[in-house]
């Protein structure tokens, strides 16, 4: 399973669950999403800066800006 940490108003999170909605079909991973905002005791346990932030369990495997490929790639190797 991956965390996706996210804002909601941020463009690139948007841009990253564009991504997953279009791809995800094909790799059918659990994501788990949460609002930093919303759910800041959860995001104020893991370790990062800037959304959209995937971890897979306590690992982080992506931050930041993201682009279609990388997704991809996030999803493949989930």
């Amino acid at each position: 399973m991956l965390k996706l940490f996210y804002l909601e108003n941020c463009p690139y999170c948007k841009k990253a669950f564009q991504y997953i909605e279009k791809h995800n079909k094909q790799y059918n991973v659990n994501i788990e999403y949460i609002e930093e905002r919303k759910q800041a005791d959860i995001a104020d346990t893991y370790d990062y800066y800037y959304v959209p932030c995937f971890f897979k369990g306590d690992t982080k495997i992506h931050e930041g800006a993201i682009t279609e490929e990388q997704v991809i790639e996030i999803l493949k190797n989930a």
